[in-house]
């Protein structure tokens, strides 16, 4: 009998990670269970059925505390499942904020629907008791003949790849999961840290097709944006995800007004969970790199600055409408498929004065997707919006590394070992794309699998 792998999701697609390792010794290993993401976060594929026998899995190991990693865990647990959840301190944190926001809003929609949600709140709850945290770089014993060895992936904090070594007697398969990975050189994060020796891959490709802009220019492109805003006396929307791209914002903006490179504006983090999450960031600068460490040593507190003001309930964020003026508001969620965002959008899309920016990929099937292609007419609770704002688009602030550096990540594995790459978690175009540089420029096989079939590993 030999290794299998098989994607139970998260192929052909940048959501829904889930893939399942079967030992040559009879162990069923999870990776990742995240929710398959679109126009609702709800979406009917994640009602169906899991491939697989709940009750025959020995172990779930998580990448990082993306919905879109983490999101059926609950569901998971509420069908059985007992063993145990591995992850970083961080991703552990993380996931229960993310969690705790998905029943919130998972049971909306389904009210809505008239449906019975995914899971509840005691499902979220039911989960922690079983999630266990491992350090990264240190070798972990998980099952019998089965390790995992940590290291930092740099898309957001505590994300990790994870090694997952199989020990027959002498022999040694070792098969990396990815996760997501991060652009590095990021604003906050240390580097994605190299391949090294491993026999398979499984790497995320959401940006397998494309590059991004070079830093310098994302970020005077950032700078031209919120300027043509202020000069127009207009709103600047930027919907954005609570976890890492929202940290990275008040990062970037927290410089530029210290730098006197942008006006001291009204500025709103409209998002409880983003505000959250930004706590637990600066709970772990020792994850940041040198040069942020650095920065908060000698005193400053890169998340704030004059003018910026957290909404927290929702009366505070209704009365941002009532600040005449300039303005920029961040808010949830990053592709637009659910929170606070929503509402702004339907206030501001159809105000030619105003300003929407997507930064970072949007979904097939999100309103965010919608309007990066474009669309002048879109539906919002019911109601249809002309789109008369601006709307621009900003990718090199993406937390994922593009295609160039995804071929440099894998040209760091030991060439000679590594026999298989599968990109994952990408939409077809991408995830063939860098198959096939990978086959052609580094002569390793690269191969994107196929959903629900079980691949050999020698």
């Amino acid at each position: 009998m030999k290794h299998t792998l098989t994607f139970c999701s998260g192929v052909s697609t940048v959501t829904g990670a889930n893939f399942l390792l079967k030992t040559s010794s009879g162990h069923n290993i999870l990776v990742d269970c995240g929710m398959i993401q679109g126009l609702r976060i709800a979406a009917e594929d994640n009602r169906q059925p899991f491939g697989y026998d709940v009750s025959n899995i020995d172990a779930l190991l998580v990448t990082h505390a993306h919905l879109d990693h983490v999101g059926r865990i609950p569901k998971l647990v509420s069908q059985g499942y007992k063993g145990p959840i591995y992850s970083t301190l961080q991703t552990r944190t993380l996931a229960e904020l993310v969690l705790n926001d998905a029943v919130r809003i998972l049971g909306m929609e389904a009210r809505s629907q008239g449906l019975e949600p995914l899971y509840q709140e005691s499902d979220v709850q039911a989960v922690f008791p079983l999630w266990e945290t491992v350090p990264y770089h240190q070798s972990f014993k998980v099952l019998e003949g089965v390790e995992i060895f940590l290291k930092d992936a740099g898309h957001i904090l505590g994300s990790s790849m994870i090694e997952v070594r199989l020990l027959e007697g002498s022999k040694e398969t070792i098969v990396l999961f990815t996760g997501d990975l991060g652009n590095s050189p990021a604003p906050l994060l240390r580097d994605t840290e190299t391949v090294g020796s491993v026999d398979y891959m499984i790497m995320e490709s959401v940006y397998g097709d494309r590059n991004h802009e070079a830093r310098a220019e994302r970020d005077n492109k950032l700078k031209k944006i919120i300027l043509e805003s202020i000069a127009k006396r207009g709103t600047l929307v930027i919907p954005s995800f609570s976890i890492d791209r929202t940290q990275v914002l008040l990062y970037e903006l927290n410089n530029m007004v210290e730098k006197n490179q942008i006006p001291s504006i009204p500025i709103f983090l409209d998002s409880p969970m983003a505000a959250q999450a930004t706590e637990i960031y600066k709970n772990n600068k020792e994850l940041f790199n040198d040069r942020v460490q650095k920065q908060i040593d000698n005193g400053d507190d890169i998340f704030s600055f004059p003018r910026l003001k957290i909404t927290v309930s929702g009366d505070q964020s209704r009365d941002i409408e009532n600040t005449s003026g300039v303005k920029i508001i961040i808010a949830g969620s990053g592709m637009s498929v659910g929170g606070r965002v929503i509402s702004h959008e339907e206030r501001y899309l159809p105000d030619s004065n105003s300003t929407i920016l997507l930064m970072g990929y949007q979904t097939v099937g999100s309103l965010g997707r919608e309007l990066a292609e474009g669309s002048k007419k879109i539906r919002i609770q019911s109601k249809n919006i002309h789109v008369k704002a601006k709307i621009e688009t900003l990718y090199g602030y993406s937390a994922h590394k593009d295609g160039d550096r995804l071929l440099e990540f894998v040209s760091t594995a030991d060439i000679k070992r590594l026999k298989r790459v599968f990109p994952v978690m990408g939409e077809p175009k991408a995830a063939m794309h860098i198959a096939q540089r990978i086959n052609d420029e580094l002569g390793i096989e690269a191969l994107m699998p196929e959903q629900n079939r079980a691949y050999e590993l020698d």
